[in-house]
């Protein structure tokens, strides 16, 4: 992937991977600016229903303007029929990297919610869900407010069968492949809260059966 232009973008790098798919840096060859193109995970791409459900929730997590949520640039498709989804490049500091530093103060921790929830509502608005929500998509972007942090838009609705997400911040209904809805990404959101205060994650285990085990069953 390395290499390849897909629509505008040159893909520069790899910057992640996980349940909702790769992602990597680009160079917008048209505006001349860093952009961040995710692609939808081959598995999902290859049901057409899920591939169409991925564009449309695309398109309206495009028309979000919010301060605290990343701007889709573009959605399309690759030559092989692979969905992807062009948007912002923040480079900040995400939470996955401050919470490595160990616990965060309780004021702070709340300013940080109050933000992501707030962007969360906008998208709720538009009965649109995030299902991914974990540290790692929310970035503190490089300012002089050092506590102005933004969520990348992993924003889509998932067909009920499908376990797509980051397993230790699922919903027990997301865990077991069910259909969600907004309530899911409060309840991820309350999984990262408690990372933050805690330095540590509320359900882990040395593989996925036990992770999803531990979500649904334990206290």
């Amino acid at each position: 992937m390395i290499g390849r232009t897909v629509g505008q973008y040159r893909i520069t790098a790899k910057l992640g991977s996980g349940g909702m798919g790769e992602v990597f840096l680009a160079e917008d060859t048209r505006l001349e600016r860093k952009a961040a193109v995710k692609f939808l995970p081959a598995e999902l791409a290859a049901d057409s229903e899920r591939r169409q459900r991925f564009l449309r929730e695309a398109r309206a997590a495009s028309s979000l303007n919010h301060p605290h949520v990343c701007v889709v640039y573009d959605v399309g498709e690759t030559d092989e029929g692979l969905p992807f989804l062009a948007m912002e490049f923040v480079e900040g500091e995400s939470l996955d990297q401050v919470v490595k530093q160990g616990p965060l103060e309780i004021l702070r921790i709340v300013e940080i919610a109050v933000q992501v929830v707030d962007a969360l509502d906008a998208a709720h608005g538009r009965r649109i869900v995030h299902r991914d929500i974990k540290p790692g998509n929310i970035s503190r972007l490089p300012t002089d407010n050092a506590d102005d942090f933004d969520t990348t838009d992993d924003f889509q609705k998932t067909k009920s069968g499908y376990v797509v997400g980051t397993p230790s911040y699922m919903s027990p209904e997301q865990a077991l492949g069910r259909d969600v809805d907004h309530r899911s990404d409060l309840y991820s959101v309350g999984v990262v809260l408690y990372e933050l205060s805690t330095g540590r994650k509320p359900f882990t285990g040395s593989n996925i059966g036990e992770i999803v085990d531990r979500i649904v069953h334990a206290q």
